[in-house]
């Protein structure tokens, strides 16, 4: 080994030597970014929009299951008075199962707010944030099933490995906090698709999401894996990363690019920077005990969703770009639709009113876009007694904040809440709206792999242009 590099573990390396023996590839740039090197630049350092944008960060509220449109926020009065007679018009071709007659809700329906938008009385805390929220209630999706329907929600495909939503985002726009990554999800489903809802398929490694916690975990033990190191001294750590680096970048020398290897570069580097970083923005004692009671934390129903909601405000607060929360897998209630769907709503109606009550008192929600829903809907019929089947042609969204029409209910389905046939927005849709508030024209946000160009909306999607505020 050339005697030269061995004051590299000293930092004494020349920066011009550093940049000509790193890669060409992002990860030798981003270690080049680090030592404050004018150029080039890192996977995840901040980018500008294409154009102005609305919002510069996305939370989502993932309710995997699919929850019921006609028991939640699409009132649908004629359910009640054709209650047990059968559908009066043909079901779609593709089903997952045989439904029988009609259903009626099981919960009762108020106008809420100035925008006297309709809710159930699951939701009595959500309620009374209507004024800020933007229903879609003509939502639709490809697929029935809920592999398919997580990855096509998540991914826009629902046949293929493609990109997450979040990926896509922090490929577009990096992250504000060059500690942290820019895609985070806590306790994430590792059923119907797994680690490809939020995985980055092949976009570079520095834009997968980094899962907090699992499935199965409880929140409070939920942790970024390996995030904090007694044992040894920080300053011994770099060391060791610096010799693993040279090495690595030696490899890189030989081979040429080599995507993985860039990858691991990055995510050495991110994963030092986040241990003064990450600690703190997961630490909820930071928190006034005000705050832990607004979310729910002093109630065992919503404590655990409710420290998900808010460790997805701080994280939001402290720079990461997009952050998912998942409430899994909970509402597929093809039978025992009333007791179940009512626990699942007891847990997750006052942490969603939390989170967006305290985003809007931080002055955060103007500029935070909050996405709620499920891969799907519910039948308005009945399985078995008790019960809706899988319904993908209506189902209900709604956003908040970040540049959306607040108080606006967009959309409708039919007298019955089984398609969606007015203003209708498909997952695609969806997909091209998210990208314009954040500025990004979906158009134009394209990686080109395989020989073609992909993007997250393929060849599809429209911006729907009237939610827009």
């Amino acid at each position: 080994m050339n005697p030269h590099w061995n004051t590299h573990l000293n930092k004494t390396l020349a920066r011009r030597d550093l940049l000509r023996v790193s890669s060409a590839g992002f990860g030798g740039l981003a270690l080049a970014g680090l030592l404050g090197a004018e150029q080039p630049r890192g996977p995840l350092d901040v980018r500008a929009p294409h154009f102005p944008a609305k919002a510069k960060r996305v939370i989502f509220l993932f309710m995997h299951g699919g929850p019921s449109q006609v028991d939640t926020f699409d009132y649908k009065p004629l359910l009640k008075r054709d209650h047990g007679k059968p559908l009066p018009f043909a079901r779609p071709k593709v089903v997952s199962s045989e439904t029988f007659n009609l259903l009626q809700s099981p919960w009762s329906f108020k106008q809420y707010g100035q925008s006297g938008a309709w809710v159930s009385s699951l939701f009595p805390e959500i309620a009374k944030c209507v004024d800020d929220l933007c229903i879609i209630k003509s939502m639709y999706g490809s697929n029935s099933r809920h592999g398919g329907a997580l990855l096509e929600l998540h991914t826009g495909s629902d046949t293929f490995v493609r990109p997450s939503m979040g990926s896509w985002v922090t490929y577009g726009l990096g992250t504000e906090n060059s500690s942290m990554p820019g895609f985070l999800t806590i306790c994430p489903t590792q059923s119907h698709g797994g680690a490809n809802n939020f995985g980055s398929a092949f976009l570079p490694a520095p834009y997968a999401g980094t899962s907090i916690g699992s499935v199965g975990i409880a929140s409070k033990d939920a942790r970024i894996p390996f995030i904090t190191n007694s044992e040894t001294p920080r300053q011994i750590q770099r060391q060791e990363i610096d010799y693993s680096q040279l090495l690595n970048r030696k490899q890189l020398e030989l081979t040429g690019a080599d995507r993985a290897l860039e990858g691991r570069i990055e995510s050495f580097e991110l994963a030092f920077r986040m241990q003064t970083e990450a600690p703190g923005l997961q630490d909820l004692s930071k928190e006034t005990e005000a705050t832990k009671k607004l979310y729910g934390l002093d109630n065992p129903v919503t404590e655990d969703f409710g420290r998900q909601c808010l460790m997805a405000r701080r994280f939001s607060e402290g720079g990461v770009r997009f952050v998912q929360v998942s409430h899994t897998y909970k509402w597929d209630q093809h039978e025992n639709l009333k007791r179940d769907h009512q626990q699942n709503a007891a847990e997750v109606d006052k942490p969603i009113a939390a989170l967006l009550q305290d985003l809007k008192s931080r002055g955060l929600l103007k500029d935070t876009l909050v996405l709620w829903g499920g891969e799907f809907g519910r039948t308005p019929t009945a399985q078995g007694s008790d019960g809706r089947d899988h319904n993908p042609e209506a189902f209900t969204m709604w956003m908040a904040g970040g540049g959306v029409q607040p108080g606006l209910s967009y959309g409708s389905t039919d007298d019955y809440g089984y398609y969606s046939v007015e203003n209708k927005v498909h997952f695609h849709d969806l997909h091209a709206t998210i990208l314009h508030l954040l500025g990004l024209d979906h158009l134009k946000l394209t990686y080109k792999y395989a020989g073609r160009d992909f993007r997250l909306t393929d060849v599809h999607g429209n911006v729907v242009k009237g939610i827009l505020a």
